[in-house]
């Protein structure tokens, strides 16, 4: 073991008092390109089933990360659209309490509605006795964000002169219970992407290994650097990460479009960056997951 450390520093001596030329520099990079290149030649027809199935993983998980991001959108649009109803009492100062919510932190409005436009307004709805107004007056609380319910409703009960409060409790739970599977399904499904590229990127490389494996064996015997013969194939792991996100964006647009035509229906607005951060994301799993799983199949299978 110190011989064999010795001559490893002896070596990283040596090689760092040899004065580098950039042309070889050069044309070791266009060596790598080249073997890069050849091997991915090699693996013929195999290729289109590699990258399509990226692809088609990479289709799924973009898809289910652009629907998650526009949840969070609509759930922070119904925050903003979101009124909690203040019922005052009939001493109420109507203005010192309008003015107590608007100093509250998260409130955006604050909107009065009295009791006799509320009780003409019931009676179109629905038939009503003949009997005395029983309704308050209702100030209408518009908030930034639905996670802000409870913390604004807790302070409005602080405030003189308000009854009580109320919002659409159970609509808003549902929407939350929806958006926090869909986060969890897309959190599940990244670990799935994960294994699933390496698996198949590990499984061709190491095919690739096989049909090179008495050339590796000579450049070995050659001196050839270890990082010389590993690169070309993290390389080519890589790339066919990068061509299934590629084919991936056409479908993953496709759902970008019917995503848009909700959002138009309900009148609420897209948020720009979201497309890219999505095709952005997909493009560096896909790269990144490719040559992760290219890196382990030379480690398992390749000894240098």
């Amino acid at each position: 073991m110190i011989r064999k450390s010795r001559g490893r520093n002896i070596k990283q001596k040596v090689k760092s008092h040899i004065p580098k030329d950039w042309m070889s520099e050069v044309r070791i990079t266009y060596r790598i390109a080249i073997e890069t290149i050849k091997g991915i030649a090699r693996a013929g027809i195999v290729n289109i089933a590699i990258i399509t199935t990226i692809a088609a993983i990479l289709t799924i998980f973009g898809s289910i990360f652009r629907v998650t991001l526009a949840l969070d959108t609509f759930a922070n649009s119904m925050g903003s659209a979101l009124e909690i109803s203040a019922y005052l009492s009939p001493e109420a100062d109507v203005d010192a309490a309008i003015q107590n919510i608007k100093k509250l932190e998260h409130v955006k409005g604050v909107s009065f509605i009295s009791k006799e436009a509320s009780w003409i307004q019931l009676k179109k709805e629905i038939d009503v006795p003949d009997i005395a107004n029983p309704l308050p007056n209702t100030l209408h609380v518009k908030l930034d964000s639905t996670k802000n319910i409870i913390p604004v409703m807790a302070s409005l009960k602080t405030i003189k002169g308000i009854d009580d409060t109320s919002y659409a409790k159970d609509l808003i739970q549902k929407f939350e219970m929806i958006n926090a599977i869909i986060n969890t399904a897309t959190v599940v499904f990244v670990g799935i992407v994960c294994i699933l590229t390496i698996a198949i990127i590990n499984n061709t490389i190491e095919l690739v290994i096989q049909s090179r494996k008495e050339e590796i064996e000579i450049m070995r015997l050659m001196g050839v650097s270890n990082w010389y013969i590993k690169t070309p194939l993290v390389l080519q792991g890589a790339i066919y990460g990068f061509l299934g996100a590629l084919v991936a964006v056409i479908p993953i647009d496709i759902v970008q479009g019917y995503i848009i035509k909700i959002h138009e229906f309900f009148m609420i607005s897209i948020n720009p960056l979201a497309q890219f951060f999505v095709l952005f994301s997909v493009m560096v799993l896909g790269v990144a997951f490719g040559a992760i799983g290219s890196f382990l199949s030379i480690k398992k299978h390749l000894q240098v």
